[in-house]
C-alpha cells in the first residue's frame, strides 16, 4: 500500500524502483525481529548486576537477600544468550554490543518495580513461569518509551511492522529453547507469503491501475472518483487484485482485512466507506463468475 501510494505521488519512481524499496523492507522486518530479539536479551541481563548489588548492601533486606537473577539464568534466555550462531548474525546486520545500554537499564529497573516482576522473585520458578515473565517484560517494553525509541532510531518501519514482530516474537520465544541453533532462520518471510504474494500483488495493482478504476467508478454512484482519498482507492485496488487472483483466499477474509487497514491508515470514515464499496464488488464479482477459490477454510 505504501508503495503503490508512493508509486502515485512521485513520477521519478520507477516500477523497479519500488519493488527494490518491496524486498528491502521484507529483510528489515526480519532484522527487526533478530533486534528485538537481542534488546531483549540484554535488558534481562541487568538481572544479574542487580543481583550483585542487592547482595552487597550493608544493611540488605529479605527481597534483597533473596533476590535472583532468573530473569537472565533460565533456560530460555541461555539458549538465545549462548546461541554463538545467533550472536554472529547480530554482528553481522551490525548490532553493536552495549549499544543503548543506558536506556536498556533504565527499562530492567523500572519493569523491576513491577508487582509482577516483585512476585516472580518470590515465588519459586517452573518452564511455564519464565516463559510468562519473559512475556511479561516484552510487553512491558513496548509500551516504554526508551524501547520504542530504540527500535525506531534503528528502524524507522517499527511502528507499521510492531503487530507482526510482536506475533513473532512471542511465537519464538515459545519455541525456545531448541536443539536447533539456527532457530531464527525459521523467521525468515517465506516464498509463499513474499514472492507469490506480495511481490505478484504489488504487480497487478500497479499494473492493472488503469483496469481496476473503470472497475470501481460504477459502484460509486454520485460519488466523483477523484474525491476519493487516495490510500481508500489503492486499498479497494489492491482487494479486487485480490478477490479475482488469489484463489486461496476467501474473498470475506480479503474485505475485513482492508478494512482493518483502512482503520489504521486512513480517514474516520475510511473504513465504512470500503467495506461498502467492497461489498459491492465483491458480490458483482462473484455474479460473474470472476472470483474462484480453492483450497482449505473456503467452505462457506
Amino acid at each position: 500500500m505504501q508503495l503503490l501510494f508512493t508509486l502515485s505521488r512521485d513520477p521519478e519512481l520507477s516500477f523497479k524502483e519500488a519493488m527494490a524499496r518491496y524486498w528491502e523492507t521484507i529483510n528489515s522486518s526480519y532484522e527487526l525481529l533478530l533486534f528485538n530479539i537481542k534488546n531483549v536479551v540484554d535488558i534481562t541481563q541487568f538481572a544479574v548486576e542487580d543481583g550483585e548489588k542487592r547482595k552487597s548492601k550493608y544493611l540488605p533486606s529479605d527481597y534483597d537477600k533473596n533476590f535472583s537473577s532468573k530473569l537472565y539464568d533460565n533456560e530460555i534466555i541461555a539458549s538465545l544468550a549462548n546461541n554463538k550462531l545467533l550472536s554472529k548474525e547480530f554482528s553481522k546486520l551490525g548490532f553493536i554490543e552495549g549499544e543503548n545500554a543506558d536506556m536498556l537499564k533504565k527499562i530492567y529497573h523500572e519493569f523491576s518495580k513491577e508487582e509482577v516482576y516483585l512476585n516472580y522473585q518470590k515465588e519459586s520458578s517452573t518452564a511455564e513461569s519464565t516463559l510468562e515473565i519473559l512475556l511479561e517484560l516484552y510487553r512491558f517494553c513496548r509500551k516504554s518509551e526508551y524501547f520504542n525509541e530504540i527500535m525506531e532510531d534503528k528502524f524507522p518501519s517499527w511502528l507499521d511492522d510492531k503487530s507482526l514482530i510482536v506475533g513473532a516474537f512471542k511465537k519464538c520465544l515459545k519455541s525456545l529453547p531448541s536443539e536447533n541453533q539456527k532457530f531464527y532462520e525459521d523467521y525468515k518471510p517465506d516464498d509463499e507469503t513474499v514472492k507469490d504474494f506480495g511481490e505478484q500483488l504489488l504487480t497487478d495493482a500497479f499494473n492493472k491501475d488503469d483496469k481496476l478504476l473503470e472497475m470501481i467508478k460504477p459502484t460509486l454512484e454520485n460519488w466523483d472518483h477523484e474525491r476519493v482519498a487516495i490510500v481508500d482507492m489503492i486499498l479497494i485496488k489492491m482487494a479486487i487484485c485480490e478477490f479475482v487472483g488469489f484463489t486461496s483466499i476467501p474473498p470475506k477474509v480479503t474485505l475485513n482485512e482492508y478494512v482493518e487497514v483502512a482503520k489504521n491508515y486512513s480517514t474516520a470514515k475510511s473504513k465504512d466507506f470500503i467495506n461498502g464499496v467492497l461489498d459491492k464488488l465483491m458480490k458483482e464479482l462473484e455474479s460473474k463468475g470472476k472470483i474462484n477459490k480453492s483450497g482449505r477454510g473456503l467452505e462457506g
